[in-house]
């Protein structure tokens, strides 16, 4: 369920200002929006897992915050990293 070290190393690559980037909003939304897509596959299978839905639903409200965050700071930022996620249909 949780996302592998190669595929968190790929994401902080495309989306970091720089190599060691870990904490910006980019990479941290990059992140959660992985860890959400496996545990919505996961859910789709086991259907009556509780606790994995409610950690999918954490996981959803803090990517939300943070781009809250990132369109009131950085209009230009956020409008990247939604199309560049595909989100927000």
């Amino acid at each position: 369920m949780s996302i592998t070290k190669e595929k968190k190393e790929e994401l902080i690559k495309k989306f970091g200002q720089h190599e060691k980037d870990t904490g910006s909003c980019e990479v941290q939304i990059a992140i959660l929006t992985e860890r959400i897509k496996n545990l919505t596959e996961h859910l789709k299978r086991f259907k009556k897992d509780q606790s994995s839905r409610r950690g999918l639903l954490q996981l959803v409200a803090q990517r939300r915050k943070l781009l809250s965050y990132l369109r009131r700071e950085d209009g230009e930022r956020y409008k990247k990293i939604i199309s560049a996620l595909g989100l927000r249909g």
